[in-house]
């Protein structure tokens, strides 16, 4: 029996890292993809049985998922970066969460026949959508940049929120059982809501403690984390039962909203659990779907997915988006688009095992019902939001813009260069100091490795379609490279070589970094080298009497060419893939060394 669960245990796993291939390659939300490997598997194949693989442990593994994944999508919510987000999506995440709560227990309560309990609890959570969800499909449909950053927004904010709302009135149902007094269920929700906040605040506080006063030391902060957050769900638990999650969230949100905490270093925990944790979720969740029961709501679920989708949505932004500078089309573009993720599915299923354990009526239904909602959104918008944006002419023009992948001394120069050229740029770089320089200069930079899944959720792409990656460290390129080759296409992604025919630990350059960029003897050191020495970006009309061999005879080996500009200002880069023979009319950004008795290093 042992190696049968070791063999399955290790096929979930395996699934779950094909699964997230498949959505890499696809640009298209992981959880889709995990749902239905779960329901071939599971219902439909007969391979996978969760209960009897995991027996007991199944509904402890399901409970300390959900609060893993609560507790990160809580740290994401500031409270400051919502009185700073725009009008629409404030709107979006208070009075359009309203509406789509009310539209979706109404539907589920007079299309399903639920009761009244559940079918509240049903539209609690159906107002999540997720950045998990969210991001994959705004890179596949790429909509207008007004509607990318809504959708982003709302998609960051409302998931904690949402996620909030459905643990309090799960608490609220379970409080007023049928056999509970009113009295004894507001007693019993207060309960549950004191021993949730304060298992969540004193976890927080210790937690933030540690961190911030480097009780801890950085290797430890994941499991430290790990192990806190389970601790502050079972303390909670343990006092008043179902107020664990409640504790997580709270937790959460504390420390996201703490001074002085590391929280870039704590959400990286979760990157280690998505493939092997939340991956393993999902395929079980969905192996334990009854597709007797889904049979049985017959076409009422279709209804509910309907309301969901062409009333509760439109409702939304027809609420949020008076007096904002919207059009018609990417209002019926942002009334379109509202996926739901992972927060609904795991938190749907956690809710009908621990009602259907205490006795309530039709809780089974919530999972069928939720993951038809999942499904039906993901897969219809997935499918015709590409095509609705394009016949609505609300998608982002072409991509000008360059990611550079790195924001020391020679990218700010290229950025500020390109910036000056009305090329939009976005630095990225994991080193605080060169980004705060890039900041002050007043480009845009992001902190973080464009490689993370929080760069997933926050690196924003709008407008930008080309990498160039220029740091110290060759093997960063080439992944970077790798990356974003099926976002922005293999012929859009570039890299400068580093130093030469190998790198400092011996390791050969390979063309993995794609084309090399501004000459095949052009390295980061020596283009380095010439700034500290005062070298400068300058831009150079061509005309019938100064071509470019006028050029580089004038200036010979002091002058690199970086970037052509056409006579109708499209960019191109120097590579040693591609010849660019700019003409008349064409203008070349080069780096231009100082004239020998000018040169002099920079203080």
């Amino acid at each position: 029996m042992s190696h049968d669960v070791i063999f399955g245990l290790a096929a979930i796993s395996l699934l779950g890292a094909a699964c997230q291939w498949l959505a890499w390659r696809s640009r298209l939300p992981a959880i889709l993809f995990l749902l239905l490997t779960g329901i071939l598997v599971g219902p439909v194949g007969g391979w996978l049985d969760p209960d009897t693989l995991l027996g007991q442990i199944l509904f402890p593994f399901v409970s300390l998922a959900v609060a893993v994944i609560l507790f990160e999508g809580s740290l994401t919510l500031r409270f400051a970066e919502i009185r700073g987000v725009q009008q629409v999506v404030r709107r979006l995440v208070t009075g359009g969460v309203l509406l789509t709560w009310a539209v979706a227990a109404l539907a589920a309560r007079f299309l399903v026949g639920l009761p009244w309990e559940i079918a509240t609890l049903f539209g609690a959570i159906m107002v999540v959508t997720g950045p998990t969800v969210i991001v994959p499909m705004l890179r596949t449909v790429r909509p207008s940049a007004k509607v990318a950053s809504i959708l982003r927004w709302e998609g960051i904010i409302v998931d904690p929120i949402g996620a909030l709302l459905a643990v309090l009135v799960f608490e609220f149902v379970v409080s007023s059982g049928p056999e509970v007094a009113l009295s004894g269920t507001l007693l019993a929700f207060v309960g549950m809501i004191l021993a949730g906040s304060v298992s969540g605040l004193v976890g927080g506080y210790l937690l933030g403690e540690a961190l911030r006063r480097d009780w801890v030391p950085a290797y430890l902060y994941n499991p430290t984390t790990l192990a806190v957050v389970f601790c502050a769900f079972a303390v909670a638990d343990s006092v008043i039962a179902e107020s664990g999650l409640l504790a997580v969230t709270v937790m959460g949100i504390y420390l996201g909203n703490r001074k002085g905490v590391p929280i870039e270093e704590v959400l990286e925990f979760k990157e280690s659990l998505s493939l092997v944790l939340i991956s393993g979720l999902f395929i079980l969740l969905a192996a334990r779907l009854d597709l007797g029961e889904l049979a049985a709501l017959g076409w009422a679920v279709v209804g509910v997915f309907l309301a969901i989708q062409l009333i509760a949505r439109p409702l939304s932004v027809l609420y949020a988006t008076p007096g904002s500078a919207l059009n018609w089309r990417e209002r019926v573009l942002l009334a379109w688009i509202a996926p739901r993720g992972i927060v609904a599915a795991a938190v749907s299923a956690l809710f009908a095992l621990k009602l259907g354990q205490r006795g309530f009526a039709q809780a089974e239904l919530l999972v069928p019902l939720t993951f038809v909602v999942i499904i039906g959104t993901v897969v219809l918008q997935s499918l015709s939001a590409r095509v609705l944006a394009r016949a609505l002419d609300a998608t982002e023009p072409e991509g000008i813009g360059f990611l550079i992948l790195g924001a020391n001394p020679l990218a700010r120069l290229l950025a500020q260069a390109l910036v000056e050229q009305k090329i939009p740029v976005l630095l990225c770089d994991t080193l605080w100091d060169n980004v705060s320089r890039a900041r002050m200069a007043g480009l845009k930079a992001y902190y973080g490795s464009p490689l993370s899944e929080h760069a997933e959720v926050y690196l924003d792409t709008t407008g930008l379609g080309r990498l160039l990656a220029i740091t110290a460290d060759s093997h960063l390129n080439a992944l970077a490279c790798s990356r974003f080759k099926g976002m922005f296409g293999p012929t859009e992604v570039f890299a400068l070589r580093v130093g030469g025919p190998s790198t400092g630990n011996g390791r050969k350059e390979t063309a993995r970094e794609g084309p090399t960029v501004f000459g095949e003897e052009t390295t980061y050191v020596g283009l380095a080298q010439r700034i500290y020495r005062g070298a400068e970006i300058r831009r150079t009309n061509l005309t019938d009497a100064f071509t470019l061999d006028s050029f580089r005879a004038m200036h010979g080996d002091r002058a690199t060419p970086l970037f052509a500009i056409d006579p109708k200002g499209r960019l191109s880069v120097f590579t040693t893939g591609t010849r660019l023979e700019p003409g008349t009319g064409w203008s070349v950004l080069a780096l231009i060394d100082p004239s020998p008795d000018a040169a002099a290093p920079k203080g």
